[in-house]
């Protein structure tokens, strides 16, 4: 990871990322769905200032696909936000579209490893510490986990090289320093903590001012159309539902039936 790249000066202009409760995951998932149909699309299309960089493939995370997909409202608003960040950097696109078993693998597995470092921990503290940092898998039509609906999405800084920038932790490190506004909470920074708290404000700038919405225990998450866009955006209704990718045996079995 890059630390010795500076803040551009326009982040230093980015006001301070705001405090936000912990979702309601009860309230968020009783939010109605009005699925508006739109596709997903592979973020490889994207042009420079976005880099596509499937983290779960690359680390051989079980069932994970080679590529990130998202709803094409999200890829629109990505390259917007991209787009707007200052000359030199990047949009690195980590995670988007979320197949139900690759969820199911990472919570199940963080849980796991909460588990043996918290042996006397209940089964309700187990679920709320693990949710902190991943949902719960789910394939309900009325509360679907973020990232199968193709509307959440992972995503950092990187340099004119494509090389990430500090922003405090490693993408899905599930620590409290992962927390978007914990840097805003500090005392005094060091050098290296101004850097990585002007690239968490620079990153949540660009994004709000597309319309995304972030999760309060993840720098690197966003939501758009969700329902955890929907509560934190204040919206009636989210607009994506469960997806799936379109593959040659739907198209077969739409065509033939």
């Amino acid at each position: 990871m890059s630390h010795m790249t500076p803040s551009p000066r326009s982040a230093f202009a980015c006001p301070a990322i705001t405090h936000r409760a912990e979702p309601d995951w009860a309230r968020v998932n009783r939010i109605p769905i009005a699925d508006c149909g739109e596709p997903l699309v592979p973020m490889s299309l994207a042009p420079w200032p976005i880099r596509v960089y499937p983290a779960y493939a690359r680390l051989g995370v079980p069932g994970a696909v080679p590529e990130c997909f998202v709803r094409e409202g999200v890829y629109r608003r990505l390259l917007a936000a991209a787009r707007a960040l200052p000359e030199g950097f990047g949009l690195v696109v980590l995670d988007g579209w979320r197949p139900w078993r690759v969820q199911q693998y990472l919570f199940d597995t963080l849980s796991e490893v909460i588990r043996a470092h918290h042996p006397a921990a209940s089964e309700a503290e187990l679920l709320t510490r693990t949710r902190e940092f991943i949902s719960v898998p789910s394939r309900d039509p009325q509360a679907p986990s973020p990232h199968l609906t193709g509307g959440a999405v992972d995503v950092t800084l990187c340099d004119a090289d494509g090389l990430a920038l500090d922003m405090g932790t490693l993408f899905d490190e599930a620590v409290p320093a992962s927390h978007s506004d914990h840097l805003e909470r500090l005392g005094e920074l060091d050098a290296r903590q101004q850097r990585a708290r002007d690239h968490r404000r620079l990153l949540y700038s660009v994004m709000l001012d597309q319309g995304f919405t972030n999760l309060p225990s993840e720098w690197w998450h966003y939501d758009l159309g969700d329902q955890l866009w929907a509560r934190y955006g204040g919206h009636p209704h989210a607009v994506y539902g469960p997806a799936d990718l379109d593959t040659i045996e739907h198209r077969w079995r739409r065509q033939l039936g």
